[in-house]
């Protein structure tokens, strides 16, 4: 017997077999803020007109079914939230999930340049300009249905700061950690953890030497604080390339990688595309 799209999701659903078991390459869902929403999508959907709060949504097949893969931000809230898309007769749809609320723990870190805290009004200018070159990267949209969400770490190192975390610089708060950040020493190799292009890199003021990675379809990493970039803008590499250096460029307070993943231009838990083997590092 053939189910419709979200009547097979609400029966795995309710054996406890999440989305994930159906579609072995996407990340794990997980539809909390700052998590990854996947959504079933009926039949008649035009996959190429399926957005969340206006922003396209990645649209990928998995067997007979497929599915939105949905950046959530931090600041959702618990609740329905609601898809928007065009049938392929041109029509309006909408199509309901659920998020549930998630509490992130706080992390007080105590920075010794204070510039890093309350920056001069040159660094502000610069990090206006800084932020529209991170805006760019992180709005990159490529056509490209081969995507593999089962990333490999980047480097080897333990888990330190966790995504999500409410962050106080010197007791002054500043906006939650969008990012995942590993321990290893200066010059520790940065391995691309799925195939992808250059689209932005260069030294800013707070992430340090940075690299950018489109995947396709909205999906984006960024690499931060390295030593060294060894790739340049428009590079097509391949997952385990060597991108650059782990280093402590930038706000930091010691050698570490910082790590993002950004769906639908929103930063999302880099732990959801680990497969567990890795996460278990």
């Amino acid at each position: 017997m053939k189910y419709p799209s979200q009547i097979l999701l609400l029966l795995l659903s309710t054996l406890g077999i999440s989305a994930i078991t159906a579609a072995a390459n996407l990340p794990q869902a997980s539809h909390v803020p700052g998590g990854v929403a996947i959504v079933a999508l009926p039949d008649d959907a035009n996959f190429s007109q399926v957005r969340f709060y206006k922003r396209r949504v990645m649209t990928v097949a998995n067997g007979d079914t497929w599915y939105a893969v949905v950046g959530l931000p931090l600041t959702a809230k618990a609740g329905d939230h609601r898809l928007t898309y065009k049938n392929k007769e041109g029509e309006a749809r909408d199509l309901s999930f659920a998020v549930t609320d998630k509490t992130y723990k706080e992390q007080r870190i105590t920075l010794k340049n204070k510039r890093h805290v309350n920056p001069y009004k040159n660094d502000l200018e610069r990090i206006a300009k800084e932020r529209k070159q991170i805006g760019a990267a992180f709005s990159k949209w490529s056509n490209r249905s081969d995507i593999n969400m089962k990333f490999d770490k980047p480097v080897n190192g333990p888990f330190t700061s966790p995504f999500g975390l409410k962050r106080f610089f010197n007791d002054q708060p500043r906006n939650p950690h969008s990012g995942l950040d590993i321990a290893a020493p200066t010059g520790t190799p940065i391995r691309l953890p799925a195939d992808g292009t250059v689209v932005e890199s260069g030294d800013f003021f707070f992430n340090g030497n940075t690299v950018f990675i489109d995947h396709g379809q909205g999906l984006v990493s960024m690499y931060c604080h390295m030593s060294k970039i060894d790739v340049k803008n428009g590079d097509v590499l391949k997952r385990g390339d060597v991108i650059g250096k782990v280093g402590e460029t930038g706000r930091v307070i010691g050698a570490h990688l910082h790590w993002s993943i950004s769906l639908n231009n929103t930063r999302v838990d880099p732990m959801l595309f680990l497969a567990t083997s890795h996460q278990a590092e």
